[in-house]
């Protein structure tokens, strides 16, 4: 058995980015970046002023000018500020050879003799200076950040038509048990519905993978080899039930047989112990708990890891956010303990009902804190590390993430 810390890094050490190919920026959002890129050019390609205004000379201060034509944003003119000429200009139209700064409409007045400026004019006042956003030749997005809307502003704002980016991994999750039915079947006064098998594709989508359900195997090892080898073609198998040691549990031993290497078979942690992390070949197989929660929360913590790397992410560890426990929490010792909770932005509360079977804690959770063995009350007010399930902004270096008092 293994501790959480030791599993983590094992995953981190073996798992690997997945091949590339090359997109337009418009197909880009949410893919990962497999190479550095670098400004073109300035941003903004050229002095520009930031107001609606007068371009002035600075020894035209308190003075009265003659304002030439105006320079709208677009125009390539020619007119030049000299002392005496001012010109008027509107927002982004390039500042005029002589100008000193820009001089807002609403700090001006208008007489017979002309326009009349303020007292004071500032060196660079309201100019946005060439290259003073990008800097041709700076690194704009780095090899590893995902693609969002802002980086596509970047982009887009370079002129960059196609990225090389990490494919999205392929995930397959398929459903063993005899017990349980899909949702999309009968069911009987004995049995249960497979909520896990949907859950993992769901989250796997939201995590950045292409995710697909190739279907339900009977409890046969035979059944279950076939499905196995019919997923090979997968970056990542994930199943839930069938590694405890039931005589039903035909899933590890499944894999097995068809040259699983493990990277390891327990961890110690409550709930979720037997979770188990191998590879067949270049795919990874990750085979948690068959209790929802348990499987949840055990998915969050190795299985997301595994999808980070895979991607290609360079922030790949868990960021949990330091805050604290709005309430008393009462735990039993022994094990590193996962317990899920509220969290408002101001403090974590831990929910008042939870268990590894359970899957209402799943929906209204918003985060879940990891406590040490030693660890059998934290009282209201301690500081505690929530790793969040809803907004996991990744770290760039490996992070704390247990919580103790």
């Amino acid at each position: 058995m293994v501790s959480i810390a030791e599993a983590l890094n094992l995953i981190h050490s073996n798992v690997k980015a997945v091949h590339t190919e090359i997109l337009p920026v418009e197909s880009a959002l949410g893919f990962v970046s497999a190479e550095h890129i670098h400004a073109k050019f300035d941003l903004p390609r050229f002095d520009n002023s930031a107001m609606d205004g007068y371009a002035v000379t600075m020894a035209d201060a308190g003075g009265t000018i003659v304002s030439q034509p105006t320079i709208f944003a677009g125009d390539d003119s020619s007119v030049k500020v000299t002392k005496g000429h001012g010109v008027k200009i509107m927002t982004g139209a390039v500042i005029p050879e002589g100008a000193d700064a820009v001089i807002p409409v609403e700090n001006t007045s208008r007489s017979e003799a002309g326009i009349q400026l303020p007292q004071t004019v500032k060196k660079g006042a309201n100019i946005r200076k060439r290259g003073e956003d990008i800097a041709k030749g700076e690194r704009i997005v780095e090899a590893g950040d995902t693609i969002d809307a802002y980086a596509v502003t970047q982009l887009t704002s370079q002129g960059i038509t196609h990225l090389r980016l990490y494919r999205k991994p392929a995930v397959s999750v398929f459903a063993t048990g005899h017990e349980l039915r899909m949702h999309y079947e009968h069911v009987e006064a004995h049995q249960i519905y497979n909520s896990n098998a949907p859950t993992f594709i769901a989250r796997s989508r939201e995590l950045g993978c292409e995710a697909r359900f190739t279907g339900v195997t009977a409890d046969t090892m035979e059944s279950i080899k076939e499905q196995i080898a019919a997923s090979l073609d997968s970056d990542l198998i994930i199943t839930s039930g069938g590694v405890s040691v039931g005589d039903a549990d035909f899933t590890k031993e499944a894999f097995y047989e068809l040259g699983m290497e493990v990277l390891f078979e327990k961890v110690d942690i409550k709930p979720g112990k037997p979770t188990t992390v191998g590879r067949i070949g270049s795919t990874w197989i990750v085979n948690l708990p068959g209790n929802p929660s348990a499987a949840a929360v055990n998915f969050e913590i190795f299985a997301q890891s595994i999808i980070r790397r895979l991607r290609g992410m360079n922030r790949p560890f868990l960021a949990p956010i330091t805050t604290f426990s709005k309430r008393d929490i009462s735990l039993k010792a022994g094990k590193h303990t996962v317990i899920l909770g509220k969290f408002d932005g101001s403090g974590f509360e831990a929910l008042p009902k939870q268990g590894p079977g359970m899957v209402s804690p799943l929906k209204r959770a918003e985060g879940f804190i990891i406590t040490v063995p030693q660890t059998d009350f934290i009282p209201a007010g301690s500081q505690v590390k929530m790793i969040p399930l809803h907004c996991p902004t990744g770290s760039e270096k490996e992070a704390e993430l247990f919580t103790s008092v």
